[in-house]
């Protein structure tokens, strides 16, 4: 068999590799100018570990807030076919609004909300920001779309035949759920959780403004990044470095699963 001729133009290739030298150019310097030698030293140095492992743990807790109240929303808005549109697209565009909303307005927002004098904080017994849960929370606000969009994509293409089956031998709506409706889309439910701790892992806007940036409470590693750039820039381009790799690392293993009607 004769091998398939591309149906590109040739002109393409020019913008197409001058879009990819863009996107590729930069974390290349990022590569070439760490200091490598230096980098097990820079890593291990108090504020660096701290930051790092801060970031680590409150990037986990948000995933798994976002995994116990996004795979819900996602359920609902994926069984929402027959509500009326301007409903349905109001509560689909609502949930996607972090996506497109400047961090730092999330930031703003959940002040207003959750402040001293927030909407609902005046009546807490505790202050919340510039804590380590204000860091969750900014990453569980920002975040959390990601895992919805994800999981929704997966049930909307799962069979729900093995539903209608499982309930017509007489399971309950929470056994359908447990036993079916998880495994079918349990491919999706992974690859976003690992999207949403990727992305709870390099928030900086929403939760410098939410939460500050407090050693070894609130600076996370995005934060102690944009510091130390100003004091180290040696230790900056190491956290840099952490957080490209991770990113890339999650990137590869997802391979095609977020792209909607790719086959890897």
């Amino acid at each position: 068999m004769a091998p398939r001729r591309s149906t590109l133009a040739p002109v393409l290739w020019i913008p197409a590799g001058l879009a990819l030298a863009l996107l590729l150019l930069p974390l290349v310097a990022l590569i070439v100018r760490a200091p490598w030698a230096q980098l097990p030293a820079l890593l291990s140095e108090p504020t660096v570990a701290r930051a790092l492992g801060l970031s680590l743990v409150t990037a986990l807790c948000a995933t798994l807030i976002c995994l116990v109240l996004g795979v819900p929303l996602a359920l609902v808005l994926a069984r929402s076919a027959a509500w009326p549109a301007v409903p349905r697209r109001l509560l689909r565009a609502l949930v996607t609004v972090p996506l497109v909303l400047p961090p730092v307005v999330g930031g703003v927002a959940l002040l207003l909300l959750l402040g001293r004098r927030g909407l609902i904080g005046q009546f807490l017994p505790f202050g919340i920001p510039f804590t380590s849960a204000a860091v969750v929370i900014a990453q569980v606000f920002v975040s959390m779309p990601f895992l919805v969009i994800a999981v929704e994509g997966a049930l909307r293409a799962s069979d729900r035949r093995f539903e209608v089956a499982a309930a017509t031998l007489g399971a309950s709506r929470a056994h359908v759920f447990w036993r079916v409706t998880l495994p079918l889309v349990a491919p999706g439910i992974a690859s976003g959780a690992l999207l949403c701790f990727t992305r709870s892992l390099g928030e900086f806007g929403a939760t410098i403004t939410f939460a500050g940036s407090f050693p070894g409470t609130t600076q996370t590693l995005p934060i102690s990044t944009y510091l130390l750039l100003q004091t180290d820039p040696n230790a900056a381009i190491a956290l840099s470095l952490v957080l490209m790799v991770v990113s890339v690392v999650v990137l590869v293993s997802l391979r095609d699963r977020w792209v909607p009607g790719v086959v890897s």
